[in-house]
């Protein structure tokens, strides 16, 4: 037991809560931008196959971090030995955690209808997740170095995970990419919900906190912004506020994706036009 007690202090290692633009917060935002142009650069060269296990190998490692994470709030070691106290604040079903599940089952089924829903919500929602956290940390940076670490992989990955998607072909850039990730985001939120309410009919929120998706209208509002609208607006309103307002955001990122998609095109087109003009000319002589 030596061993475990010495493996949860390891866990437990201390470092200074980093800042908000502070070195460690740019170190992971250079490697997220490093990721993410690699993506751009190498999608379009690999095949199907190739980007389906790059999509899984990612969601397993985010899943072994997580398992970390668990294990770190969970237990401790103290005088008396390991203890064990279950954080259920820190339930893994955030919106940013949604990205995990959906990338696993993605690269496991590989192919049909679902598989092209799933790979949409990791070229829209996921990426909005991401960039939030990603450059806006918050209080997602504690004074632990493995959650920070952990937090940092799991949202940094999102953004060139769905670079890749786009690059590579495997998510069309097209309007309706919207509607096929809102179906599985849709899913995600319902599930939250009824999450929250198990843990307030079953008592659970008379001793702990569970808020999944900081949507539940038995806990305080806490997310900035959407807390305003919880505060003046019945349930049933605030969650129709609440996919719409992602959803837009989603679309925004999928829209520029959209734009990049053309230009790319025209100027493909562009650059062929002077060839087939000489072409046309030799031809004509």
């Amino acid at each position: 037991m030596k061993w475990i007690e010495s493996a949860l202090i390891i866990l437990d290692s201390q470092m200074t809560t980093p800042s908000l633009f502070g070195w460690f917060h740019i170190l992971w935002l250079a490697i997220t931008a490093v990721a993410t142009v690699m993506a751009c650069i190498y999608g379009p060269k690999l095949s199907k196959n190739q980007v389906n296990n790059i999509v899984l190998l990612t969601a397993i490692v985010v899943a072994a971090l997580e398992i970390m994470k668990q294990i770190n709030f969970s237990f401790s070691a103290g005088d008396n030995g390991i203890e064990f106290d279950y954080q259920w604040y820190a339930f893994p079903f955030q919106f940013c955690s949604t990205p995990m599940y959906v990338g696993l089952l993605a690269g496991l089924i590989r192919k049909g209808r679902l598989y092209d829903h799933l790979c949409a919500y990791l070229a829209t929602y996921a990426v909005f997740a991401g960039l939030v956290v990603m450059f806006y940390p918050g209080d997602v940076f504690i004074g632990t170095i493995c959650i920070n670490v952990q937090t940092m992989i799991c949202h940094g990955s999102m953004i060139p995970i769905g670079a890749l998607l786009y690059a590579s072909g495997v998510v069309k850039a097209e309007h309706k990419t919207i509607f096929r990730a809102g179906c599985v985001f849709s899913i995600a939120v319902a599930l939250a919900s009824v999450m929250n309410e198990l843990a307030y009919v079953t008592g659970l929120l008379d001793s702990e906190s569970f808020n999944m998706f900081y949507i539940s209208p038995h806990c305080s509002p806490s997310l900035p912004v959407y807390s305003l609208v919880q505060q003046a607006l019945p349930f049933p309103f605030c969650l129709i506020v609440y996919v719409l307002a992602f959803s837009a955001a989603a679309y925004v990122l999928l829209l520029i994706a959209v734009i990049i998609r053309r230009k790319k095109v025209s100027f493909s087109n562009s650059s062929k036009t002077p060839l087939t003009s000489s072409r046309s000319f030799a031809i004509m002589r």
